[in-house]
């Protein structure tokens, strides 16, 4: 499987995807692809973006606005779980009596 993506593969990958709300997802900045003199170059991570955005207006039929809070909502969830993920990280690295204070005090919350 290729790491990067032309709009002409994007629109083929993304069968629900049309070259028109592609390029408003991009003027919305719903997926901000790398753009080379050639066009835009788009990222696995894109395509799933893109998959997730096809989803949610056209099953759910959101509007763009509608669209916009969903999507931000998202990236908030993925960006504290991104921080969770570190702070767990953390804490598995500390002592052993330090981590099981951690986890009573969490308990006890």
């Amino acid at each position: 499987m290729t790491d990067i993506f032309s709009e002409d593969e994007v629109v083929i990958t993304v069968t629900r995807l049309t070259r028109v709300q592609l390029a408003r997802f991009i003027e919305d900045e719903f997926v901000k692809p790398e753009h080379d003199v050639g066009g835009y170059i788009f990222r696995p991570i894109d395509i799933a973006r893109l998959e997730l955005l096809c989803d949610l207006s056209q099953d759910l039929d959101l509007d763009d606005t509608a669209l916009g809070i969903v999507i931000s909502l998202i990236d908030q969830l993925h960006a504290a779980r991104q921080e969770l993920a570190a702070v767990a990280g953390v804490i598995d690295a500390l002592p052993g009596d330090l981590r099981n204070r951690i986890d009573s005090t969490i308990k006890q919350s």
